[in-house]
């Protein structure tokens, strides 16, 4: 098994464009959580809330790769290029065969389904309907047009599981360059924002609805007055490579992935499980071999519902007692969905490296059922060497990752 480190990142926020703009806004404490004004038409939507990609120009892409292109496409290949660029990597080694590409998304352009069936619908007509409508929403679409962009000629996978789609992306990554079959692999999530998003949650009574006046107060995830998600997008890339490569190239290297685990939790399609949960940081504990004492810091998957806080709160406890520290980064971003696992991760990575921990902001008072746990309240200085990144997803499915600041042993 080769060791797997990280050497470059990009990020698409609700903040805006790069990595560098996502951690100083969360270092900062700044809320990127704004009234949505398209949510006023739709009836039954009680949620007027959300996390919006501004300032993005997709013009930097050429015209003959964005004509295939949705917002979340836009938004990983963006993404990819600035963990690229990072990385050092060439054009040359992108297209050798030895990158792979796996980036998920929850589904294909909900947008574009809507401009072609309101089409279509009306004229029962295909005569007017651009032949690259088809690449925006099949399922793969952001991996296949990084993929077209960058001239990768490697594996592609595209894993969809909703909120767990950007760890899982990570984790299949490592996975695939620990075992030897890829070099590099380009890794996280995309999802683009569209109002039936937050139907959905409201629909299933998960949604943030009673701060609609001050959206800076919302999410609140472990908060006694938390109510629910607020839903975000953009896209959170990692450049992954053997730490032989790495070495060979004499590149930096942001950090180590040690180990990884999803599981299933047939339970319950709709309510997290607090076994499922433990156990699925357990066995990535295991795939790392280490100890639950051995972690400095958990970074909760935390979207503020009220019982995903409890059922992961009660795992967290389970494993690690009330030592070690951890916070949620919705509060600052919103839930990015497919890319919340990715762009928290380079948030994570970042933290590492600097020797700080970012609290959850909006956790004004610690609900009860959640306070067994040891919260970061304020922004604070720390030496943490190894961190466990949560995702959990609608359906039961679980993931967490594994990472430390690189040990040259």
């Amino acid at each position: 098994m080769k060791r797997v480190v990280i050497t470059g990142m990009g990020a698409v926020s609700p903040y805006g464009k790069g990595q560098d703009l996502l951690i100083e806004s969360l270092m900062a404490g700044r809320s990127a959580v704004r009234q949505v004004d398209k949510l006023d038409p739709i009836n039954g939507v009680r949620s007027k809330v959300a996390g919006l990609v501004p300032d993005i120009d997709p013009k930097e892409i050429p015209r003959k790769y964005r004509r295939s292109m949705s917002n979340m496409s836009v938004y990983a290949t963006l993404a990819s290029q600035e963990a690229l660029q990072q990385s050092g990597l060439s054009a040359a080694e992108c297209t050798s065969g030895q990158m792979g590409v796996a980036i998920g998304s929850t589904i294909g352009s909900t947008q574009t389904n809507q401009e072609f069936f309101k089409n279509f619908l009306a004229t029962r007509d295909l005569e007017r309907i651009k032949s690259t409508i088809f690449f925006k929403i099949m399922n793969h679409s952001c991996a296949v047009n990084v993929s077209q962009v960058l001239g990768i000629t490697g594996r592609i996978l595209s894993p969809s599981a909703a909120c767990s789609t950007g760890c899982q992306a990570v984790g299949y990554g490592y996975e695939m360059i620990a075992l030897g079959r890829q070099q590099f692999m380009l890794c996280g999530g995309a999802d683009e924002y569209h109002p039936l998003t937050t139907g959905t949650f409201d629909m299933l009574n998960a949604a943030s609805i009673n701060f609609n006046a001050q959206p800076h107060r919302t999410p609140r995830p472990f908060d006694r007055d938390r109510d629910g998600v607020v839903c975000s997008e953009g896209s959170g890339i990692l450049l992954l490579e053997s730490l032989e490569s790495a070495s060979a190239r004499g590149v930096n290297i942001l950090a180590e992935i040690i180990g990884f685990a999803t599981v299933s939790d047939p339970s319950s399609i709709a309510n997290p499980d607090t076994d499922s949960i433990a156990r699925c940081m357990r066995t990535a504990l295991e795939d790392a071999g280490l100890t639950p004492e051995s972690i400095d810091y958990v970074n909760a998957h935390a979207t503020a519902t009220l019982q995903g806080d409890i059922a992961e709160s009660k795992a967290i406890y389970q494993l690690f007692g009330g030592k070690v520290p951890l916070s949620s980064l919705k509060g600052h971003l919103g839930h990015t969905m497919a890319a919340s696992g990715s762009l928290e991760l380079a948030a994570l990575v970042e933290m590492l490296n600097r020797g700080c921990l970012i609290p959850t902001l909006n956790l004004d008072n610690v609900d009860e059922s959640c306070a067994n746990i040891r919260h970061v309240r304020t922004l604070s200085t720390a030496s943490i060497q190894t961190a466990i990144k949560n995702n959990f997803a609608l359906g039961g499915v679980n993931s967490s990752l594994v990472i430390r600041r690189y040990q040259n042993d």
